[in-house]
């Protein structure tokens, strides 16, 4: 077996082997610092690298961690796996997104018991489950964002073993399974990559720690490593996508920036495997060139997460107006309808919150909306406050049966959190679980920090490092007949039924999509145009009579069983706290 390790300033390297020692040579084919070995080998055999005779080092490329980040690696071939279930592939078009964290899915916190689960994903309507990060992080709990090793899977889920095991039984059931996956930053503890060569740089700052080097010196093997790492996920794993934490923190300077490598990359892969593979961003910048094709100097991505939506319509259903839904809330049904309508709100104008200008418009009239995912909750919007609370737990059940109907007959990809389909109202809180107890510290004492300057006491925020607050972030499963019986649950399957029935799966233009509305003495409600359907919802106290697209409209479901069908004068009458969906045109 042949053993590699890119360390440009090492004078000598040796390969740890169980208990032998090997000197690694030079690699003539590969200049630059590479170094390599050969040695007989198989899986579960542990090793390690010796650089000038220091201590052991796991190597960055380990596909097993099997003691965690900083301990030796095991030899594993994840492409020896014995699948069950031939995979064709499942591109975005068309897609329903359910973004779970392994961890606290369920209590034991595996891919075998979120595997258990799956078959109630199909019944709902799922097409792909979101995980989030599974690379190896400091001790057994976590969020995954602070993950030391890019290609290797947690071992406390499952490992690499778990992983596969769970992509194959969701393949079974149809789902499709798509990563998301961290490359703007990795987490401090148990992390070689330092010690190793210039991974890193001092030259930006992200709010997580040391930038990524992508375009200093070296920087040609460290966006090697990264595209490396998430094409094997994608190939290995028969992974459909990939969510890409915060590209925004990724400082390139670059002709060619690094995501437009990397998509291109995925998209090669694609057409060699013959099956769709796409790339989701996660991304602050309202920038229209993340999305634009490479032949148009953009990056090439996917899609990705629309915040703006999110926001409009939490302040819609809320009425928090604090941060950065100030802009929002100003005018949130206003907010709400120029988001579904355009895709970003701050396409640049004023921001308050970030006391400037920002964003750019999408293009209206050839942009698809399904390259924007919409969403009422994600992780971070629930774990980013200070105690972790759901929509659910403010919120009444009528209003969330409206935020539903918006985001799954709306004209972004839908994606759901694990749990809102039943209205879950488990919090979703900040945990770790650092061996380093100096870290620990430093983490408690930041988090309550940050909300001590929002007016919250310290004795009010969860201590990250306390196991209870991993337990209390645990989904709370009902039982199967509950869960499959409640009403929110089974409004939510109706509406992805509806969705997959009636909408086109992609390449509808936000041109396509309009949006009346009231904010005031006439009502609170909002009727979005979006053929052939038309969602009409009054989030008000009051019922309100609201008016239609011109043409027939058919009701099709309603958030009250109480609800009429539409008048012949082209309006609807909407009982308080209401959803509705119409077929409306010809087919109405």
């Amino acid at each position: 077996m042949r053993f590699e390790l890119w360390a440009p300033n090492a004078r000598k390297v040796d390969l740890l082997l169980g208990a032998e020692r090997r000197p690694m040579a030079a690699a003539p084919e590969r200049p630059g610092g590479w170094w390599t070995a050969e040695a007989p080998a198989g899986p579960g055999d542990r090793y390690a690298f010796a650089v000038d005779g220091g201590p052991p080092v796991p190597d960055p490329r380990a596909r097993r961690l099997p003691d965690g980040p900083g301990r030796p690696g095991a030899v594993t071939d994840p492409a020896a796996y014995p699948w069950r279930h031939p995979w064709p592939g499942r591109g975005l078009p068309g897609a329903v997104l359910y973004e779970l964290h392994i961890g606290t899915f369920t209590p034991e916190g595996t891919f075998e018991a979120a595997a258990r689960k799956l078959p109630l994903l199909a019944e709902l309507g799922i097409s792909h489950v979101q995980l989030m990060p599974l690379c190896p992080f400091p001790g057994r709990h976590g969020w995954g964002y602070d993950g030391v090793a890019p290609w290797a899977v947690h071992e406390p889920y499952g490992g690499p073993r778990g992983l596969l095991r769970f992509v194959d039984a969701a393949h079974g059931h149809g789902l499709g399974v798509v990563l998301d996956v961290v490359h703007n930053h990795l987490g401090p503890w148990g992390n070689p990559l330092p010690a190793l060569g210039p991974y890193f740089t001092d030259r930006y700052r992200t709010p997580w720690g040391s930038a990524v080097n992508l375009d200093g010196p070296g920087s040609d093997e460290v966006r090697d490593y990264f595209t490396g790492s998430a094409l094997a996920f994608l190939r290995d794993y028969r992974l459909d996508g990939l969510r890409l934490d915060a590209v925004h923190a990724l400082a390139d300077t670059r002709a060619r920036h690094f995501l437009a490598e990397l998509s291109e990359a995925v998209d090669n892969l694609a057409e060699e495997l013959d099956r769709p593979l796409f790339l989701i961003a996660e991304s602050d910048r309202n920038d229209p060139r993340t999305t634009a094709a490479r032949e148009s100097f953009g990056l090439g991505l996917h899609a990705q997460w629309n915040d703006d939506f999110h926001h409009a319509l939490h302040t819609v259903l809320t009425g928090e107006a604090q941060g950065y839904y100030a802009d929002f809330a100003a005018a949130p049904m206003a907010a709400l309808a120029r988001t579904l309508t355009g895709g970003f709100f701050h396409d640049g104008g004023w921001s308050s919150f970030r006391g400037r200008h920002h964003g750019a418009p999408l293009d209206r009239a050839v942009f698809p909306a399904h390259r924007l995912i919409g969403y009422a909750q994600t992780h971070d919007q629930i774990g980013n406050r200070a105690q972790g609370d759901r929509l659910a737990a403010t919120v009444p059940g009528p209003l969330l049966a409206c935020a539903a109907a918006l985001v799954l007959c709306g004209p972004f990809t839908p994606m759901l959190f694990m749990g809102e389909e039943w209205g879950a109202t488990t919090p979703w809180q900040y945990f770790t679980d650092h061996p380093d107890p100096k870290l620990a510290e430093a983490v408690r004492r930041g988090r309550r920090r940050e909300f001590a300057a929002h007016g919250w006491a310290e004795r009010d925020i969860p201590d990250p490092q306390d196991p209870a607050t991993r337990d209390r972030s645990c989904l709370d499963w009902p039982e199967p007949e509950q869960l499959t019986g409640s009403r929110l649950w089974r409004w939510h399957r109706r509406l992805i039924e509806l969705r997959r029935t009636h909408l086109p799966a992609a390449d509808r233009p936000l041109a396509a999509v309009s949006a009346d509305y009231a904010d005031g003495r006439a009502g609170r409600w909002l009727v979005l145009g979006n053929p052939p359907l038309t969602v009409a919802v009054n989030v008000g106290r009051e019922p309100a009579t609201v008016p239609l697209p011109p043409g027939p409209h058919r009701l099709l479901a309603a958030g009250r069983e109480d609800a009429p069908g539409p008048d012949p004068d082209g309006t609807l009458r909407l009982p308080a706290r209401t959803a509705a969906v119409l077929l409306s045109g010809s087919g109405g």
